[in-house]
């Protein structure tokens, strides 16, 4: 593959389809293709269900796959709803051959576009982030549906999706596995589970690790051998700060990111996160082209899981917010309360009582999940809550 330019970042490179394919994942690329083809011979609408946690490369997957059967279908699209990451996929399409800036589309323009039309079915849509598709009529994104995945199944003989529930983080895009199943229904399909873990470059036993803080379980000792992975925990923010820094000065793509718990509001002005002497605003809303984490002036802003969900940074630094916090039996807790962000706890018919409590702490713990699960190279903690920075520093030692 030729480029008229050069490829700069991880995300940029990871998610090309000039990127080489281990053999289960080119297993797996044939898997889709093979359904693809098969289903494409029959009346009704078909669905492919890709699965698996952050980094396990399904987005790799799928963009191999549709960078090969785009530009064989009369009509195919290639949908996120989630507009850093749409940035990335264009930013490729615009040096890959064959592969038009015009496939990659958010999936309400799709569904609002297609629906005007007489013969409004195409052949294939490519769903990345799935978790993130509405789930509710959303007036503000202009969507009167009742459910995005169902009207894209509806246009599209064949769609091809990324699921993972535990990155699921606002109610009006509430997902869970049975009710993907649900809305999916009785259409022909097939589903397939993706486990090893690509993006992050990290011992086995951080991974467990991170999945047990985020779940809730006993927060026990760590003990990491000396690896080229570079975890940290951090009793100053300030410190944590002046690290990415030196990071992003030597390699690039470290950035300080946060949690919910801090002010911040849509009103255009800047909102600062405070934590002694460290004082950062939040990220502000990127109208260029150009993804966030790529912007030299992003140094100085704090990124949320708004802006590098579905994005790859060398180095991570994370202040875990005011609504974690250590409980007594040494597991990470979650009070929903002291959540700041107006947009994760929409009200909807169909969750309330205690569902929707429940749902609350659920999505809460999927955004620090999304955060633990983007430095390829590095993660650097900092709790809020001065209980469990000091139970974070405890635990961990490195041999």
């Amino acid at each position: 593959m030729t480029t008229t330019k050069q490829l700069t970042t991880h995300s940029f490179t990871a998610l090309s389809p000039n990127t080489t394919l281990t053999n289960e994942q080119q297993r797996t690329l044939n898997q889709i293709k093979q359904f693809t083809q098969n289903s494409l011979q029959q009346s009704e609408h078909a669905v492919f269900v890709l699965v698996g946690e952050a980094g396990t490369g399904k987005s790799v997957i799928l963009n191999r796959f549709f960078a090969e059967m785009a530009p064989q279908m009369p009509q195919a699209a290639f949908l996120v709803n989630h507009p850093e990451l749409l940035k990335v996929y264009r930013q490729i399409a615009g040096v890959t051959p064959h592969l038009l800036k015009k496939y990659f589309q958010r999936p309400t323009s799709f569904i609002n576009q297609r629906q005007r039309l007489e013969d409004p079915v195409v052949d294939l849509t490519v769903i990345d982030e799935a978790h993130l598709l509405l789930s509710k009529p959303d007036h503000y994104n202009n969507y009167y549906g009742d459910n995005q995945l169902a009207d894209i199944i509806q246009l599209s003989r064949v769609t091809v999706l990324v699921f993972d529930p535990a990155q699921v983080l606002r109610t009006k895009s509430y997902w869970t596995t049975a009710r993907l199943k649900e809305v999916i229904g009785q259409q022909p399909q097939q589903w397939l589970t993706l486990t090893k873990q690509f993006r992050l470059q990290a011992p086995e036993q951080l991974l467990t690790w991170f999945n047990q803080l985020v779940t809730g379980a006993e927060i026990k000792p760590l003990q990491l051998p000396t690896t080229n992975y570079d975890f940290r925990i951090f009793t100053d923010a300030q410190q944590l700060r002046q690290v990415i820094n030196a990071k992003n000065q030597a390699g690039g793509l470290a950035r300080v990111t946060a949690t919910s718990g801090y002010p911040s509001t849509l009103d255009g002005k800047k909102h600062y996160i405070d934590e002694g002497d460290f004082h950062m605003p939040w990220d502000q809303y990127n109208f260029s082209a150009i993804p966030w984490a790529e912007q030299p002036q992003t140094l100085d802003e704090v990124g949320s899981i708004y802006t590098v969900q579905g994005f790859d940074l060398n180095y991570i630094g994370i202040i875990i917010g005011p609504p974690y916090y250590l409980t007594d039996q040494h597991q990470l807790g979650v009070d929903p309360s002291r959540s700041t962000d107006s947009e994760i706890f929409k009200k909807r018919s169909d969750l309330v009582g205690a569902e929707f409590e429940a749902s609350k702490i659920t999505l809460l713990r999927n955004s620090l999940n999304v955060l633990l699960k983007r430095g390829v190279k590095g993660t650097y903690l900092y709790a809020h809550d001065p209980k469990l920075r000091d139970w974070l520093v405890k635990m961990v030692t490195i041999k």
